[in-house]
């Protein structure tokens, strides 16, 4: 209800000036409006709203904070346009105002999100035109979402998941908010690794130079291993690494090629990951910032930040000091000239945040990485800030998140104690979903056929397995479990996806789902607890998109799809739909509608397709 809570905010600071014009007065002086501190009830018995401004003008207008509560009240009650959608204003403990919706304004915001593909959530180009700018003069700048980010010639493995899916729901709740967003897979493309790489294919597959896919990612995992091994103990091959690294930074021909054909064979095997989660990416890796190194490290030296120390091109953080109690330092050249990954990340930023055609022209920047980096951005951000890199409206974010852990509590590994390979983990989750349906089928006497059971084991599988990730808070560590996940009661996908089944056997038994309409004239009518306790709780969708677009905490949006679920079962199990009567059962039809809506719209921004059977 965020448009209701937008205009009854301006009804609040009104009524607040009209009751106190020396406060108003103060404010407007002061650059900063009455603030009526107004947000949801925090409990269902005390309305809909909460208004708590009376509190913060006690001391300056030297009033007990119930006095002023009954003032603002009182020039509430005067304003025809709340009293047309709002009962009586409540006063509560020391002057807290408990605000109520009329029953009818409440059914009406119901009808008009029948009729709305969005649901009542405006897009960012909605709220643009509502502004006073003439046409063109706004825009929506690009958001880019930096994530997965996966390293050539390894495979993606568990850590990888949360990056992936994490990243892949906040673009799409931005997307759908109406903003431009360009998704970026930062693949690890380059550095002195793949000297080391390309020595070893040269010599023991040679061929892999001259026939096409003579080598696929399993092949190039054992070659990193064996490469690795090689490295730290050949003299010898480390040296020829080190000049394949030259070779390939000069560009030739060969090492190129063999460097083409690592990454060719990587991508290829990523994408079938993606495609399977359902991810869509552009990749651009490491390599696409090296012409911009050099003129990194001038423009820092231009802007007076970079100090050699030891030989080394480093920019001193303000106010991070190490162990020694000296500043820390964030090396952008090393002493042999070369470049590491700080400089890298800083041609980025500076990269996203320039203009086009020089660059992204993003004004906002998120990059979704685990919390072990937190550090290495905290440093290069400083940098890039002091710079001068980030336009003052500009906005660059480090969405960190923690470990995926086993039952044990301890960092999920094979048996054997290797990284778990994302691949056999999703594999794992299909395999398990499916003959949980097997079961159950059996149990319950029914038979389907397998392209059925496919389809739903996938879909289920996947979905418990990105749900588990997202629904906890991303910050903390997670403990991963298939029985959990799995699991058809509790705050899991099986769960929420059950809901949307059941909503569509409504419609199977007889239920018109498209009764009741915006286009319909006749007005919903509620009467029941269970009906306006889903009535609220539908109409809390806006806020929630609004609160995960600004706090990228996909867990919210999580939490309210688990809890709108929970409402509606009350709500079905305890009001007829089908035996109800007349307008009843047209507006109960409505809410399962809505609530139907709601839930695969929900689901969606998090990755999840939604099912009609289970």
């Amino acid at each position: 209800m965020l448009t209701v809570l937008r205009a009854l905010e301006g009804q609040l600071r009104a009524a607040t000036g009209r009751a106190f014009p020396e406060a108003a007065a103060a404010a407007e002086a002061s650059g900063k409006p009455l603030d009526p501190a107004l947000g949801p009830a925090s409990k269902p018995e005390f309305g809909d709203f909460q208004a708590n401004g009376a509190l913060a003008l006690a001391k300056p207008l030297g009033q007990p904070p119930r006095k002023i509560a009954e003032a603002i009240v009182a020039e509430l009650a005067a304003d025809p346009a709340f009293a047309a959608e709002f009962e009586a204003p409540q006063i509560a403990g020391p002057g807290f105002i408990n605000l109520t919706l009329r029953p009818e304004r409440l059914a009406a915001e119901v009808q008009r999100r029948l009729g709305d593909p969005r649901l009542g959530v405006p897009s960012v180009a909605a709220s643009l035109d509502d502004t006073d700018q003439a046409p063109g003069e706004l825009a929506v700048a690009p958001v880019i979402v930096d994530f997965s980010s996966p390293n050539i010639a390894k495979e993606m493995h568990v850590g990888h998941l949360r990056s992936t899916i994490i990243g892949d729901s906040l673009a799409r709740v931005l997307e759908f908010r109406g903003h431009p967003v360009l998704r970026l897979n930062h693949v690890g493309d380059w550095g002195t690794q793949f000297g080391m790489l390309i020595t070893h294919l040269k010599q023991v597959a040679p061929e892999a130079l001259d026939t096409a896919d003579a080598v696929d990612l399993g092949d190039l995992v054992a070659f990193y291993r064996q490469a690795k091994q090689r490295f730290d103990s050949d003299e010898a091959f480390q040296t020829t690494s080190r000049e394949e690294v030259v070779k390939l930074q000069g560009g030739d021909p060969i090492s190129r090629k063999a460097w083409t054909l690592l990454c060719d064979q990587s991508r290829r095997e990523f994408q079938l990951l993606y495609d399977r989660l359902d991810i869509r990416l552009s990749e651009r890796g490491e390599s696409f910032y090296n012409p911009y190194l050099d003129s990194v490290v001038a423009d820092l030296e231009a802007a007076g930040l970079l100090v050699v120390d030891d030989g080394a091109g480093c920019v001193f953080l303000d106010g991070l000091q190490g162990k020694d109690g000296k500043p820390l330092p964030v090396i952008v050249q090393k002493s042999d000239g070369g470049f590491n990954y700080a400089t890298t990340d800083l041609a980025a930023i500076r990269y996203r945040f320039r203009a086009a055609p020089e660059g992204d022209g993003a004004r906002r920047v998120i990059y979704v990485t685990d919390a072990g980096q937190a550090n290495h951005f905290t440093g290069v951000f400083q940098v890039a800030r002091r710079a001068g890199w980030i336009p003052a409206d500009g906005r660059l974010e480090h969405v960190p998140f923690g470990l995926v852990q086993g039952e044990d509590g301890k960092k999920l590994k094979t048996r054997s104690g290797d990284t778990v390979r994302l691949k056999d983990l999703l594999d794992e989750a299909v395999e398990r979903a499916e003959a949980d349906l097997r079961r159950r089928l059996q149990e319950e006497g029914r038979s389907e056929d397998d392209a059925f059971i496919a389809h739903v084991a996938t879909t289920v599988g996947l979905a418990a397995v990105k749900y588990a990730d997202l629904s906890q808070n991303r910050i903390t560590n997670y403990q991963f479990s298939f029985d959990r996940m799995l699991a058809l009661s509790g705050n899991t996908a099986p769960y929420l996806l059950y809901a949307v089944v059941r909503i569509a056997g409504i419609a199977r038994k007889g239920g018109d789902l498209d009764s009741g309409g915006a286009d319909d004239t006749a007005e919903l009518q509620f009467s029941e607890p269970q009906e306006w306790a889903l009535v609220r709780q539908l109409l809390q969708f806006d806020a929630v998109i609004a609160e995960v677009e600004e706090e990228l905490l996909p867990n919210r949006l999580c939490s309210y799809l688990f809890e709108l679920s929970q409402v509606f079962n009350r709500f079905y199990d305890q009001v007829p739909v089908l035996k109800a009567d007349g307008p009843a059962r047209r507006s109960r039809l409505a809410l399962c509608r809505l609530s139907a809506d709601t839930l695969k719209l929900g689901l969606g921004l998090l990755g999840i397709p939604s099912l009609e059977r289970m």
